[in-house]
């Protein structure tokens, strides 16, 4: 039986595609999500999205997927990163690892996307590859999986 992997998506990120091609590129989350589902095919994984723009929402998402048999959370909050403790404390009373990840290096971006509250959280972080992070964190979910 596959590895079950989640991905959570936050605020605007259902907008890729159309916002700021120059930082996020032309590459819609469908997209991105058919690609990501043809290479956790290659790596023996199974992957399921989540998206909201709802800070809500995507806790209690986070809630249940402890308790629906995934084996690793990949998350990119959006903003929510910069400001969320709540958010934090979710991803802290779960006992799936969780991999943060941004699209843009959010350290080479404004001042206020400098602080995370998802990376003391996290396992590991993958910032600045575009679309590309998202498919190095899949793959660090495999590594991550082989060494449990």
């Amino acid at each position: 039986m596959a590895a079950r992997i989640l991905v959570i998506n936050g605020p605007n990120l259902n907008l890729l595609g159309s916002r700021e091609k120059d930082i996020y590129g032309s590459r819609t989350l469908s997209e991105l999500e058919t690609e990501l589902k043809e290479a956790a095919r290659d790596l023996d994984l199974e992957v399921s999205f989540y998206q909201s723009n709802h800070e809500g929402e995507l806790i209690d998402r986070i809630h249940q997927a402890d308790k629906e048999n995934y084996q690793v959370l990949i998350i990119n909050a959006g903003a929510l990163t910069h400001y969320s403790i709540a958010l934090h404390d979710a991803l802290k009373a779960i006992s799936l690892p969780a991999i943060e990840v941004h699209m843009s290096n959010i350290y080479r971006r404004e001042e206020f996307r400098h602080k995370s509250y998802v990376s003391p959280a996290a396992v590991g972080g993958i910032f600045g590859f575009g679309a590309m992070s998202y498919h190095l964190a899949l793959a660090a979910a495999a590594q991550l999986l082989k060494e449990v």
